[in-house]
């Protein structure tokens, strides 16, 4: 018996040692699609990263081998009407989805949480003026708010990502005031309160920690939502014409459908790749860091 209770002992004193990070990286292990999902974010990232060591050709600069088919010499992806090299175009276009996607989503994330904290610490008429404010932007139409906004101000990278995020936050917001007020009333930050504590600082350094899940699952998301929403601007001609961009290669390829269908083919699916794969990745980091999965081995 007491052989059995020493087994016991040892085990639960392993299970307390195990780190966060090194359960989050076992129970994220546990779905190999993430994890496949994860790898090809990485690859795409790195060719993103790599882009002028990896093509040879200008993405912008045309030649005379026009609307050549794939594995042709010299372009493994063939070329679109004005002769330029496809894989240049989509490695740097890579750039474009992943610096968009990635801005606006932290823009979003930064609204979302200060909102979002706000409302759900301090309640009352501050959750209700903030949470009506979180409802009208939810009522707008996200792309054709944005196509507006865009096609008035004018084009840009960095316009983009601020009208992107400044429409994104709602979804983020409304996440992270559940949070809090599950959280405003425990015993921990009641001790804080009590020792003196500043709101800012309890907040800041008692609540969000505590609140990290959802976020990092939400922002997941986000980065697809924002990806796909640049896709849809630069394919209705508004994203930024100095950049290589994969909506604009679906743009110019609507009239080569027959004849040049590898124009359109390889940006759809880079766009359906990333999306799909962050999704996937959002869906592997909710059951990693759900608590009710956290088991150790």
């Amino acid at each position: 018996m007491s052989e059995v209770l020493t087994k016991t002992v040892a085990a639960e004193g392993l299970a307390n040692s195990v780190s966060p990070w090194r359960s989050f990286v076992r129970n994220y292990r546990r779905s190999p699609t993430a994890v496949a999902a994860l790898f090809v974010i990485v690859v795409i990232a790195l060719v993103a990263v790599f882009a002028p060591l990896l093509v040879s050709h200008d993405p912008n600069i045309g030649g005379t081998a026009a609307l050549m088919p794939p594995l042709s010499e010299g372009h493994i992806l063939g070329t679109d009407h004005l002769g330029r090299d496809l894989w240049a175009q989509l490695a740097f276009g890579a750039r474009v989805s992943l610096t968009v996607g990635i801005l606006a989503a932290l823009s979003a994330l930064t609204i979302g949480v200060l909102i979002g904290a706000l409302s759900g610490y301090f309640g009352g008429w501050t959750d209700a003026v903030l949470m009506r404010l979180s409802e009208f932007f939810q009522t707008l139409p996200r792309f054709v708010v944005a196509l507006i906004v865009v096609a008035l101000f004018g084009t840009g990278l960095f316009k983009l990502i601020l009208v992107i995020g400044f429409l994104s936050w709602p979804q983020t917001a409304r996440i992270v005031r559940s949070s809090v007020l599950s959280l405003r009333e425990t015993t921990f930050v009641e001790a804080a309160r009590v020792g003196g504590m500043k709101p800012s600082a309890i907040i800041v350094r008692e609540i969000l920690p505590n609140v990290a899940a959802p976020i990092v699952v939400v922002t997941a998301l986000a980065i697809a939502s924002a990806i796909l929403l640049e896709a849809g601007l630069s394919f209705f001609g508004v994203g930024d014409p100095n950049l290589p961009s994969w909506g604009t290669m679906l743009n110019q390829a609507q009239e080569y459908l027959r004849q040049a269908w590898w124009m359109a083919l390889f940006p759809g699916l880079a766009i359906a790749i990333m999306v799909l794969c962050f999704n996937i990745v959002s869906d592997g980091l909710n059951d990693a860091l759900n608590p009710k999965l956290r088991q150790v081995e």
